[in-house]
């Protein structure tokens, strides 16, 4: 159940953080609330995994997530660019967090 738990709050971050971009700021109300509200419940749902989860791999997992997320929001929704070097990196993150879970 914790990585269950801990992969929706991966996936909320993905959520809020694309929310915040689009709140350009906090200036725009909807963007901004649902920024708000996906942060926390995803802080929550971080937080009832830790219960039973280390540290170390429930917060590295769920920054993954997030980062990996984002790295490919970014690319879908927001045209950034998409280069070998990037996606190198989301490649050893998603690494990382296969190594992680394997050692949990």
């Amino acid at each position: 159940m914790a990585w269950f738990l801990l992969v929706i709050a991966g996936l909320l971050e993905i959520v809020w953080a694309f929310s915040m971009k689009q709140s350009e700021g906090f200036t725009r109300l909807g963007a901004t609330s649902v920024t708000l509200v996906t942060m926390v419940l995803s802080f929550a749902l971080l937080s009832w995994s830790m219960r039973t989860l280390p540290l170390g791999t429930a917060y590295t997992v769920w920054t993954g997530i997030g980062a990996v997320g984002a790295f490919v929001v970014g690319i879908v929704f927001l045209h950034e660019p998409m280069s070998a070097m990037r996606i190198l990196a989301a490649t050893l993150i998603v690494g990382g967090l296969v190594l992680m879970k394997l050692s949990s």
